[in-house]
C-alpha cells in the first residue's frame, strides 16, 4: 500500500468519518484501505454481509420485477 494512496484517503475522509473525528487520520486511512483490500481479495471476508454475484444472463427481466 503506497503512502500516496493512504495520504489521499486521509485527506478525503467521508462526512461521517469527519464528524466522529480521528486522532490519527493517516492510521485511520491505512486501516480502512487494508480492510478494503482484504474484502477485494476475499469476497467472503466482509463480516456479516451477503454478497451476491450474478452474470448478466441471471438477472430478472424488467417485466418480471415486483415494481
Amino acid at each position: 500500500m503506497s503512502d500516496d494512496r493512504i495520504g489521499h484517503r486521509a485527506a478525503d475522509l467521508l462526512p461521517e468519518e469527519r464528524v466522529t473525528g480521528s486522532a490519527d487520520p493517516q492510521a485511520q486511512a491505512e486501516a480502512i484501505l487494508e480492510e478494503s483490500d482484504e474484502r477485494e481479495r476475499d469476497l467472503e471476508a466482509a463480516p456479516s454481509s451477503f454478497l451476491e454475484h450474478r452474470r448478466s444472463d441471471q438477472t430478472a427481466d424488467p417485466d418480471e420485477t415486483t415494481r
